[in-house]
């Protein structure tokens, strides 16, 4: 609509200017008719003078755009002629004039971007609104969102980054924050403890006592026979066979636990330090461990872990979204009241984030000044000449008319005064 408008405002001033030039030549006619007598003869230089003038302007504003009466006169159709120097002008000037670094940065100064914000998003409408655009948003980006490729680009992701992880080095730092300062022999204490614990436990001594008899009857059948045939319960010596290794264990595990340099203490020691240092090391030790990782990340039951939560993902959030009290639309809107309270508040805070916009925009500034006037200088190079003479005209001919009509009053004025000095000086 706003196109049509443009267009019939420029049709009615190319009538109204035409329709100066033909009263000025009917004015013209009529003097000659009266052979110029008297007062005529003035009426006759206003005519004649505001004919040239309305001609004259006439063409060097139809010249702009295309050739005058389709006459392919000398530098006439000036705009489509010079299209790639008024494309690449054009973009010089917008960039210079528009996008320069110190216009834009003073620009976001004078604007204050913090407070403005923090002022929007106090009112809770604004901070519902956002809201409500977030939650549609993510319900417009679940629609269209191809499930099978993001999968497979998370289980990619998650295959790259684990293959690239050095478990084996990794295992070796965490053990050796673990066994600093010999924190590894407080799990060996707890363990020491719990086995002496459970060695205690009645069922635990009648279980032990039950499986040296069963396996010495396995083992040693003769053996038990020869104990019952010289009269031995072969039980009552299990069990007290058990209780003996029982005693002795607790006693062993005592002197263990009790005995800070005990030998056994020393060797745990030896053995964790020997582990650790072959995590870190041990080139065949890593090899083995990453062949380990390597065949665990090709299991099918790993791509079927990151599908399920995925899709316990998409799940959850289609159906908060659909929710009239969603959990992501009630997050938004606390987190941009909070956000606007914290901005609203400190003063520095503001100051801060108007000071990293200036610093971004000072590095953008370049690259998207350039960018701005590469992609102006291609769109007007890539018009054709028709469009490019239709939209000019339609923004700036009716202004352009204003000069066939100040042409015409002005000649005619001219004219006049040519006269009265002929007139007046003979």
């Amino acid at each position: 609509m706003e196109t049509q408008d443009k267009a019939v405002a420029l049709k009615r001033m190319k009538w109204f200017a035409a329709a100066l030039l033909v009263g000025a030549g009917v004015l013209f006619a009529i003097a000659k008719s009266q052979h110029d007598a008297g007062a005529w003869a003035w009426v006759s230089a206003f005519a004649e003078a505001a004919m040239v003038g309305a001609l004259a302007d006439w063409f060097a504003v139809v010249a702009l755009f295309r050739h005058p009466l389709g006459v392919p006169v000398p530098h006439t159709a000036i705009l489509p002629a010079n299209k790639a120097r008024v494309a690449d002008n054009l973009a010089v000037f917008v960039r210079d004039r528009f996008l320069g670094t110190d216009a834009l940065v003073a620009r976001v100064n004078a604007f204050d971007p913090a407070s403005r914000l923090s002022i929007w998003l106090a009112e809770p409408k604004n901070a519902e609104l956002l809201g409500n655009r977030a939650v549609g948003a993510v319900g417009q980006l679940l629609s269209f969102i191809d499930d099978t490729r993001i999968k497979s680009m998370l289980y990619d992701a998650v295959r790259r980054r684990a293959d690239a992880f050095d478990l084996s080095a990794a295992a070796g730092s965490l053990l050796s924050t673990l066994t600093a300062d010999r924190r590894h022999q407080l799990l060996l204490d707890e363990g020491l403890k719990h086995m002496a614990a459970w060695l205690d436990k009645p069922d635990v001594q009648e279980m032990l006592a039950a499986r040296i008899i069963a396996v010495a009857g396995e083992e040693y059948p003769k053996l038990i026979g020869m104990l019952g045939f010289v009269g031995l319960d072969a039980g009552d010596l299990g069990n007290k066979f058990a209780a003996g290794l029982v005693r002795g264990a607790n006693q062993w595990l005592h002197d263990v636990t009790s005995d800070p340099e005990h030998e056994r203490r020393k060797a745990f020691d030896a053995t964790v330090e020997r582990f650790v240092e072959r995590l870190k090391s041990d080139p065949a030790f890593k090899a083995r461990i990453d062949e380990h990782k390597r065949e665990w990340l090709d299991r099918p039951e790993l791509r079927g872990y990151v599908d399920g939560l995925w899709d316990e993902f998409t799940a959850w959030l289609g159906a908060d979204l659909k929710r009239p009290d969603s959990a992501l639309h009630a997050k938004v809107v606390e987190v941009a009241a909070g956000f606007a309270q914290a901005l609203g508040g400190d003063p520095l805070l503001r100051d801060s984030i108007n000071e990293h916009m200036r610093d971004a925009l000072k590095a953008l500034a370049p690259e998207l000044r350039e960018g701005i006037a590469k992609h102006i200088a291609a769109t007007v190079k890539q018009w054709d000449d028709a469009t490019l003479v239709r939209d000019v005209e339609l923004n700036i001919g009716r202004d352009l008319q204003f000069i066939r009509v100040n042409g015409t009053l002005v000649g005619g004025a001219v004219g006049l005064l040519i006269h009265a000095v002929t007139v007046f000086a003979v």
